[in-house]
């Protein structure tokens, strides 16, 4: 005996616009599960305004209150949070340990397709493609894009299809006319051809960028100047207050994927959260409450586990993202960086968000770039923005940096 697909999600729409749709999860438990149903979220570009997960290791149940948009895909959304949910198999006699992403089988890279566009360039076209990319479920792995002298652009696009069907001649010319729709008669040329696998579009950053967002001040307690911080941000743990449990208590600032942040923290140091509540109380104040335990079941007595967790969560509070400009020669380059989930997932709509932040204070991309870098026992992904070869900034650096920095952590 089971349950059905459908009573697996259920999302209650709101009924006024502004006010929070109920998306309810009852599904078999595993580790990470809640920073993948996050991710998932975060990438349909809703906002979560409250939550509430309680588990016993076997089975769980989570409760997001979420501020959808009008175009928001509520049945594709839907379907993309009943993958993602455990087998149903799982609940019935299968201990935590089994369940646990260590004792997984690996995951099977989607086929890799490179996307060749080229066209005539004007202000924000990047982000009209990348606009369709994201509403066909396309996911960017990696990009080159170059300008020529005679205001020609091509675009190399390596990506990965969500729903598989990038390889039919179908899928392709549903993506030949959505883009044809969005450029319009400034399309010249248009191929997708299969490259391989996943990771071959995986590349080191370069040492100058490393020495720019990787050195030891930035990944110190205190960042460095020049780099955007999230303030007001207290973490505390507690161990007596549960015998079986420790509790963490964070206070911060909202910010676009603040939950995808925290469980995706709690994923890579393979910790189940047992019961946790997420609220935001005035302006963009934020409370999280978490009774965690660790792979085994039980409480975090280690306090050097403790510290290397507390440490984790404020780093990737204060600043979930990098962002700095840097001058390259005679050209401006714009540097994004953000860290990758130890299964090699990156953050979802990043590239898109620096294009539409470009796209408002109306600045061209002369060139970008998609790389990743190593530094220690971490993964991160560098987005490298050429702004403009000219001497002077149509728009001054430090508002492009700013408006990044904004739309980015969705504070517009």
């Amino acid at each position: 005996m089971g349950i059905l697909s459908d009573d697996v999600v259920i999302i209650s729409q709101s009924e006024k616009e502004g006010e929070p749709s109920v998306i309810t999860i009852n599904c078999p438990d595993k580790t990470g599960l809640g920073c993948d149903l996050c991710r998932i979220l975060l990438f349909f570009g809703l906002n979560i305004v409250r939550g509430d997960v309680t588990t016993d290791g076997k089975w769980c149940y989570l409760v997001f209150w979420v501020i959808g948009k009008p175009n928001t895909r509520w049945n594709l959304l839907k379907m993309r949070l009943v993958e993602a949910s455990p087998s149903f198999s799982w609940a019935f006699g299968i201990s935590r340990y089994y369940l646990s992403d260590s004792e997984s089988q690996p995951p099977k890279f989607p086929d890799l397709f490179l996307l060749k566009l080229a066209c005539s360039d004007r202000t924000g076209l990047l982000y009209d493609v990348t606009e369709v990319l994201y509403k066909l479920e396309i996911n960017i792995e990696k990009v080159k894009i170059s300008t020529t002298p005679d205001g020609k652009v091509m675009d190399l696009f390596f990506v990965t299809d969500t729903r598989e069907l990038l390889g039919t001649g179908k899928r392709r010319e549903e993506v030949y006319e959505y883009l044809r729709d969005a450029i319009g008669d400034s399309m010249i040329s248009y191929d997708i051809e299969l490259v391989g696998s996943e990771i071959t579009a995986r590349s080191q950053a370069s040492s100058s960028v490393a020495e720019t967002l990787f050195s030891s001040d930035v990944l110190g307690e205190q960042p460095s100047g020049g780099l955007h911080t999230s303030s007001n941000v207290s973490i505390s743990v507690d161990n007596s207050l549960s015998p079986a449990h420790t509790l963490i208590h964070i206070t911060c600032q909202d910010h676009k994927g603040l939950l995808y942040d925290i469980m995706r923290t709690f994923k890579d140091f393979n910790i189940q959260i047992s019961y946790g509540r997420f609220t935001i109380k005035r302006g963009r104040n934020c409370e999280i409450d978490l009774f965690i335990v660790q792979s085994d079941g039980r409480k975090i007595l280690d306090s050097s586990k403790l510290n290397a967790l507390v440490y984790r969560l404020r780093a990737e509070l204060q600043q979930p993202l990098r962002v700095v400009m840097m001058n390259r020669g005679p050209d401006t380059e714009l540097l994004v960086t953000n860290p990758v989930e130890l299964s090699g997932k990156g953050r979802p709509q990043v590239f898109h968000d620096i294009a539409l932040a470009l796209k408002k204070i109306n600045t061209c991309i002369f060139s970008a770039e998609i790389g990743r870098h190593v530094t220690g026992e971490r993964e991160w992904e560098v987005y490298k923005v050429l702004i403009n070869e000219e001497d002077i900034l149509p728009v001054p650096r430090s508002k492009i940096e700013e408006q990044v920095w904004s739309t980015l952590m969705g504070w517009e």
